[in-house]
């Protein structure tokens, strides 16, 4: 049994190869559901590597975007990545906002409310900051079963450690399913509240494309990975081998769900 693991959120480029490849493409997809008009003033609250607010600025033709991220590897890099004048970046706390009161016509987050302390608060200073009439808006990972590159990988360390189910993201985070979403955001006396179900492939072109991003301490699973020994660690990665990729340099194609919810302040 390894000791509880804290996720580290320290390195960007770790992030882009673990799951910022697909944080983009995800990305794109809640923005098409959004389809909100162009013109707007938008946050993102947890802009991390820039995955959501680059296609924000790509796909609905913001008047400006702020992103903030308590990560200062991830606002560092990301404001050398995006040089667009309308976005502004911030390092800060997502249940401590630093905008004034009815700042935003849409307010955003992407894959971050199940990492936030308190949501109810994160949520509630979403809605501090948008203009009335305006949108907040959020999506997570399903980590119960519909993201299935962590789903793998967690159910092989159940596999091989079954005392750490505890740290399984789908035990953890409850928040990555349709009702507790729709629950939070009506408890919060958002209206005509409404959630999404987003999916997209997320192909690899073989096991090691797959197992390499676990290798870079930068979320929960990959965090795990540095507290276990060198023989669980293998013993995991052959596992996973053995369920995904038993044939040599075989491409694994998998998908991956998030779940989208919406509401109007």
């Amino acid at each position: 049994m390894t000791t509880t693991s804290v996720e580290s959120w320290d390195s960007a480029h770790a992030y882009e190869q673990y799951i910022g490849r697909w944080s983009r493409q995800i990305a794109a997809r809640f923005l098409r559901w959004l389809a909100l008009s162009p013109g707007l003033a938008w946050a993102d609250v947890g802009c991390g590597t820039g995955a959501l607010l680059s296609t924000i600025l790509t796909l609905s033709t913001p008047t400006f975007v702020f992103g903030i991220d308590s990560s200062n590897d991830f606002v560092s890099q990301v404001r050398e990545r995006i040089r667009d004048p309308r976005a502004h970046f911030l390092i800060g706390d997502a249940a401590h906002l630093p905008w004034p009161p009815s700042n935003f016509a849409a307010t955003v987050s992407g894959l971050v409310l199940n990492f936030v302390r308190d949501p109810d608060a994160m949520i509630r200073e979403m809605i501090r900051v948008t203009k009335p009439g305006g949108w907040i808006a959020i999506y997570v990972w399903d980590y119960a079963g519909g993201m299935q590159m962590m789903r793998y990988f967690w159910d092989a360390v159940m596999t091989i450690s079954p005392n750490d189910a505890k740290l399984d993201q789908a035990e953890r985070f409850p928040l990555c399913q349709p009702g507790p979403l729709q629950t939070l955001f009506e408890r919060n006396q958002l209206k005509s509240v409404t959630v999404q179900v987003l999916d997209i492939p997320t192909d690899f072109q073989n096991f090691d494309d797959y197992w390499r991003p676990f290798l870079g301490n930068t979320g929960a699973a990959p965090t795990y990975l540095t507290t276990v020994s060198d023989d669980v660690r293998e013993r995991i990665r052959l596992t996973l081998k053995s369920r995904l990729a038993p044939i040599q340099d075989q491409p694994i194609e998998l998908s991956a769900r998030a779940w989208a919810v919406r509401g109007i302040v």
